[in-house]
C-alpha cells in the first residue's frame, strides 16, 4: 500500500504545495511549525477538502485528479482519521463510536482482527460508557480503534498527543508504534514535536508555509542541518536501531549494541535481545581528540569525522561515522554505518582542529539518550 500525493491548494494567504510519494507501509511523520499547512493536507487526502489542482493516489486507487475530474467523496476514500480531540458522538456508547464507521464498509474485518483491536488498545471494558466518562487518554484509544475497525488504506493522524498531558502521552505512544510494527498500512501523522518523529516514525516530511521542503527516511533527515526555515524547531540529532544485550544486576541500566559498539542508556525494563531505537540530539554529542578517562559519561565511542557543515552563527555541525578503521571516512559512500551528528561552538572546532576525515571520539552522557522499544506485544 502507498499514496503517491501532488497538490496545489491556496488557502488564505498560504499557497499549499506539497509534493511526495510514500511507497511503503509504516508511519510518514509530517513535521513543521504550525500555520505550515499539515492539517490542510491531511484534510485534503481525507476528502473533507478540495485542492485547486493535481492528483492524489492511495493504494493505486485516484481518489482526486483534478484534470480528470475525479474527486472521491470522504466515505469512498478508505481513510481512518484521528483528530486532536478524538471528536467521538457525545450521545453514542463507546461500542457504538467504534462501529460507527466499520458498518459502513463492505470490506470488513473479520471477528478475529476486529477483537484484536479492541484487546490491543484494552478499550473492551468500556464498551458501555460515553464519552463524558472517559479519560482523555481513554477518548484517544477509542478514536483510534473507530479508525481501525473501518479497515482503512490509510491512517491520518492530526496531531493525536498534543490535546494530552505528558502522562496519557505516554500512555498512547506505544499503541502508534504497535500499529508501526504490525500493521501494513501508511500512516501519516501530523505533529510538530520532535521527540514524537524520532521515536514513531519511519520517513519525514518536513513542510513550511505551505511547501514541502525535504522528503526521505527519519534516520537520514534527522541528522540534516540544512533546513533553515525551522531554525529552532528542526533539533538535529540522530536515529539509531540497535539491541539490548543486558542489564546491570541492579536494573539501573541497560547495556546495547549498536554497529558494533556498546552504548549505556537507563534501564529500558525489557531483557536481552529487544530491538530498540535510540534518539540522540546533537547538541547532546561531545568531541574529543582523545579518549577521556575519569568522567561520569558512560559512552565513550571510537568514531571518524566525514563532514563539517557551518551554520548560521557560532555553531558548525560535525557527522560522525562509527569506527576509526581505513574505511570509516568513506561512509557515505561505501560502509553503510550509521552516521551521529555533533553540533557544537565553531570557537570549539577551531580550537580541536578539527578537520574530515579525523579519527576522534564521541562522548554521550547516558541520561541523554532516548531509547525507547521498536517491538512491542501489548
Amino acid at each position: 500500500m502507498s499514496i503517491h500525493l501532488s497538490i496545489r491548494h491556496k488557502i488564505g494567504k498560504l499557497d499549499l504545495d506539497a509534493d511526495f510519494h510514500i511507497k511503503e507501509p509504516g508511519i510518514t511523520a509530517l513535521f513543521g511549525p504550525s500555520g505550515s499547512g499539515k492539517t490542510s493536507l491531511i484534510n485534503i487526502i481525507a476528502g473533507l477538502e478540495r485542492p485547486d489542482t493535481g492528483r492524489i493516489e492511495i493504494s493505486e486507487h485516484v481518489v482526486f485528479d483534478h484534470a480528470r475530474q475525479i474527486n472521491l467523496p470522504t466515505r469512498h476514500r478508505r481513510v481512518g482519521y484521528v483528530f486532536q480531540d478524538a471528536r467521538l458522538f457525545p450521545h453514542k456508547t463507546v461500542s457504538e463510536n467504534l462501529y460507527f464507521g466499520a458498518r459502513r464498509n463492505a470490506d470488513k474485518l473479520n471477528r478475529e482482527e476486529q477483537t484484536a483491536i479492541l484487546e490491543m488498545l484494552g478499550i473492551s471494558p468500556l464498551m458501555g460508557r460515553r464519552p463524558a466518562a472517559l479519560s482523555g487518554g481513554e477518548k484517544q484509544r477509542v478514536a483510534l480503534g473507530r479508525a481501525l475497525l473501518a479497515n482503512p488504506d490509510i491512517l491520518l493522524l492530526d496531531e493525536p498527543l498534543s490535546a494530552l498531558d505528558h502522562a496519557r502521552k505516554q500512555e498512547i505512544l506505544p499503541y502508534f508504534e504497535w500499529l508501526r510494527d504490525h500493521r501494513r498500512i501508511p500512516i501519516l501523522y501530523v505533529t510538530h514535536a520532535i521527540d514524537e518523529v524520532a521515536r514513531l516514525a519511519d520517513h519525514l516530511v518536513v513542510i513550511d508555509q505551505g511547501k514541502t521542503l525535504a522528503s526521505g527516511s527519519v534516520f537520514d533527515m534527522l541528522g540534516r542541518s540544512d533546513l533553515p526555515p525551522l531554525a529552532g524547531q528542526f533539533d538535529a540529532g540522530t536515529v539509531l536501531p540497535a539491541r539490548i544485550v543486558s542489564r546491570d544486576p541492579k536494573a539501573e541500566v541497560s547495556f546495547l549494541e549498536c554497529a558494533g559498539q556498546r552504548i549505556v542508556v537507563p534501564y529500558l525494563g525489557r531483557p536481552a535481545s529487544h530491538q530498540v531505537r535510540l534518539h540522540i540530539r546533537a547538541r547532546d554529542v561531545m568531541i574529543a581528540r582523545t579518549a577521556p578517562s575519569g568522567i561520569s559519561a558512560n559512552n565513550i565511542i571510537p568514531v571518524t569525522i566525514t563532514d563539517i557543515s557551518d551554520l548560521d552563527g557560532d555553531t558548525v555541525d560535525i557527522s560522525l561515522c562509527f569506527g576509526h578503521d581505513a574505511d570509516a571516512s568513506l561512509f557515505a559512500a561505501t560502509s553503510g554505518r550509521p552516521t551521529l551528528h555533533a553540533r557544537i561552538t565553531r570557537w570549539s572546532a577551531g580550537r580541536l582542529n578539527l578537520e574530515r576525515h579525523q579519527k576522534v571520539f564521541a562522548v554521550i552522557k547516558s541520561v541523554t539518550v532516548d531509547g525507547q522499544l521498536s517491538d512491542h506485544s501489548l
